[in-house]
């Protein structure tokens, strides 16, 4: 009875999402919704790691019959001490999101860049089609660098990049270029924001501005060309003021929402075995959560 018992248990595969603090995260809400959709038993759920309980949790992985999970702020970078295979995006942005065991070894991977540009995808096909690709990306924090990463890998020709602090913005972009992927990047200037947007095809904002409890961003789309498509990354709340103001002007504009819906598909794929589908139902189901 007991090894029956431990032998259905065993089956079920479980994953988590580790972060500190973590009770803000939609990836149950997600994941879970994904699990009865597909008729799947196995569990998701979220766990506070303080950053000096990461090795030990990692390390707990397989005794507590985890499959793998998502990893978010401040364990990103320091997950790629603890895991036995880092995959190439991973290796290159120095930071990692998800983890699965395959072959009995721990793998870790970024999915936030497969995300950004999945999102796109759906809503805005052939949005990278522009012959002239030029992107203007507002922010230099975590977030800006798979994006970025991103935008490279689909041949933007030229990525400006601004942040309020200059001096992160030309870190990042030297950090970059000593990872062989910085050669198209441009540094701008804070105050000349609104003018940079001039010969922009794609507007991006990675920053924080303009989100719930976090200043307005304060910029002018005068100069924007309306052929340009604008995304922020932000999701609450849904609608920016700058996704309101370009949509006002006739650009075409797509919200944050999509990146964090997309970006969950890889690491449902490995832990559970079935590619799960981005709806509409998920995406008011995440809404509603909110």
């Amino acid at each position: 009875m007991s090894q029956s018992t431990h032998a259905n248990t065993a089956v079920l595969p479980k994953a988590f999402v580790i972060g500190w603090p973590i009770a803000h995260s939609k990836s149950p809400t997600i994941h879970t919704h994904w699990l009865k959709q597909n008729g799947l038993s196995g569990s998701y759920e979220k766990i506070a790691v303080e950053p000096c309980n990461l090795e030990r949790f990692v390390g707990s992985l397989k005794d507590n019959g985890f499959v793998g999970g998502n990893v978010t702020i401040p364990h990103k970078e320091a997950i790629l001490s603890f895991v036995d295979v880092v995959h190439t995006n991973a290796k290159r942005l120095r930071a990692a999101n998800t983890v699965w065991f395959e072959g009995g070894k721990l793998h870790a991977d970024t999915t936030d860049g497969y995300g950004f540009l999945s999102n796109l995808d759906q809503h805005q096909p052939n949005w990278d089609q522009s012959s002239d690709g030029k992107a203007l990306v507002l922010g230099a924090g975590g977030a800006s660098r798979p994006i970025i990463n991103g935008l490279i890998e689909r041949g933007f020709k030229t990525i400006t990049l601004v942040n309020r602090t200059k001096e992160r913005a030309e870190s990042l972009v030297e950090t970059l270029r000593e990872l062989g992927i910085g050669s198209s990047m441009v540094v701008g200037d804070w105050q000349d924001r609104s003018e940079l947007l001039a010969e922009c095809s794609l507007l991006v904002n990675t920053s924080s501005l303009g989100m719930v409890g976090q200043p307005p961003l304060d910029l002018s789309l005068d100069a924007l060309p309306s052929s340009a498509l604008v995304t922020d990354i932000v999701y609450t709340p849904l609608e920016t003021n700058l996704l309101r103001d370009a949509k006002a002007r006739g650009n075409v504009t797509v919200d944050g929402l999509g990146m964090l819906l997309h970006q969950a598909v890889p690491g449902f794929e490995h832990w559970f075995g079935v590619r799960p589908a981005v709806t509409d139902a998920l995406r008011q189901l995440v809404l509603s959560t909110t």
